[in-house]
């Protein structure tokens, strides 16, 4: 999974998700300070809850929830708080980076039973 950081338009961005050649955006929904709303598109509670828990495990991080309104159609919301000086976009970049890293560990694991 890689990061990709593109311009959509002044008010938003779009941060793209490359996995497995499959290509899943995250759509900033509201940023403040030490707030980061987005939308990731794509997603279900297996991404959205692992990611979350990363996220938790962070001292920065004041809070990480996510909701899903419809379990057929809905698109999982992610807000992430940070604590006084620290900018959710880094720590989510940061999450990103160590969820990939697990997720590759567990894949050699399972490819080795």
């Amino acid at each position: 999974m890689n990061l990709v950081t593109k311009k959509k338009d002044e008010k938003f961005q779009k941060i793209m998700l490359i996995k497995d050649d499959k290509m899943d955006s995250i759509e900033v929904k509201s940023e403040k300070t030490l707030e980061l709303e987005i939308i990731a598109h794509g997603e279900t509670h297996g991404f959205c809850n692992a990611l979350r828990s990363i996220l938790m495990e962070d001292n920065d991080v004041e809070y990480a929830v996510y909701s899903i309104d419809h379990p057929l159609i809905g698109e999982p919301i992610i807000t992430i708080k940070t604590k006084r000086g620290k900018r959710p976009r880094k720590v989510l970049k940061k999450a990103a980076k160590k969820l990939q890293k697990n997720s590759e560990e567990f894949k050699k694991l399972a490819e080795s039973i």
